[in-house]
């Protein structure tokens, strides 16, 4: 460990052409880091600094020193680290991105059991609907679906993200339920805006027999938030067009019925992401793994599933 000490101080000196700065970064005295530089340069037998009262200049044998040494080194900071970060226990304030009504329904209810787990964790939830950059915006974790993830995160999948055709048993009674694709544009319809386009999404559907068809309602209401049309239909004020996790609940409980129930449109998946990086915080990590497994025992993938 006294060696890598030295080769930290010498590598951080190169970096910052002074001893003053290095000693900043590792929390030391500029005396210490120019007394390690020095009983490195001992053991190697070299020179590696040129030194004037103004300039911290690197040798030819520093220059190649550095360059052999420097990557290794930082191989080894992130070992140290990785280890370090295994054996602390979870710890400070987790920052998640979620939907406002998926995080109402199937995350805050996980939370009980997380943090009776780690009681060193603070969860802050931001409830909103657009993709997050974790790194710029200072997230941990983010969960969402139907958009591209952003760069330089890592996702695992929930489950899949089902868009469902439903109507309210008073809208059914009232206009009866359409039976082929065609008939729906005669329809009044509750729609979706996409937060990114500000257009009204339109999805394509499909069977589990493999027919494909693109159809939409006429258009009489549109929101940008699932859970407002799923409340409208239940209010029997159109077909509404809304993913599985805001309909099944409304749907087992019969309020809510299928229209065209053969048809589904599949958005793609509900996953769990964050910063791509070789050491999560623990803290990250557990509530990933938590959240997954909790998925899992709570079968939400099945419950989600629209074929």
């Amino acid at each position: 460990m006294e060696t890598l000490a030295l080769i930290d101080a010498f590598v951080r000196s190169a970096e910052a052409k002074s001893f003053s700065a290095a000693a900043r970064k590792l929390g030391v005295t500029p005396a210490a880091v120019s007394k390690n530089v020095a009983k490195l340069e001992a053991s190697l037998g070299v020179q590696l600094f040129q030194r004037t009262t103004r300039s911290l200049t690197l040798t030819e044998a520093g220059k190649r020193f550095h360059a052999e040494a420097s990557p290794g080194l930082a191989t080894l900071r992130e070992a140290i680290d990785g280890v370090t970060e295994a054996r602390r226990a979870p710890q400070g304030t987790l920052r998640l991105s979620v939907t406002q009504a998926f995080g109402r329904e199937y995350v805050v209810p996980l939370l009980g059991g997380f943090l009776k787990e780690h009681p060193l964790v603070v969860a802050d939830f931001s409830f909103e609907n657009r993709p997050i950059d974790l790194v710029a915006e200072g997230f941990d974790v983010a969960i969402g679906a139907g958009f591209e993830l952003p760069p330089n995160t890592v996702a695992r999948e929930l489950a899949r993200a089902h868009v469902v055709a439903i109507a309210s048993k008073a809208y059914v009674a009232e206009h009866g339920l359409p039976k082929t694709p065609s008939d729906l544009s005669a329809r009044e319809g509750i729609v979706m805006r996409s937060a990114q386009t500000g257009r009204v999404r339109e999805w394509p559907f499909r069977t589990a027999t493999g027919e494909r068809a693109a159809f939409l309602p006429k258009p009489r209401i549109v929101f940008d938030d699932s859970e407002a049309i799923a409340r409208a239909a239940l209010l029997g004020l159109g077909i509404g067009f809304v993913a599985m996790p805001h309909a099944a609940p409304h749907l087992e409980s019969g309020a809510l019925v299928r229209v065209l129930p053969k048809w589904h449109a599949d958005i793609g998946a509900i996953s769990i992401y964050f910063a791509s990086q070789r050491h999560l915080p623990a803290k990250t990590r557990v509530f990933v793994d938590y959240v997954v497994q909790q998925f899992k025992r709570l079968k939400l993938a099945k419950r989600f599933d629209a074929r």
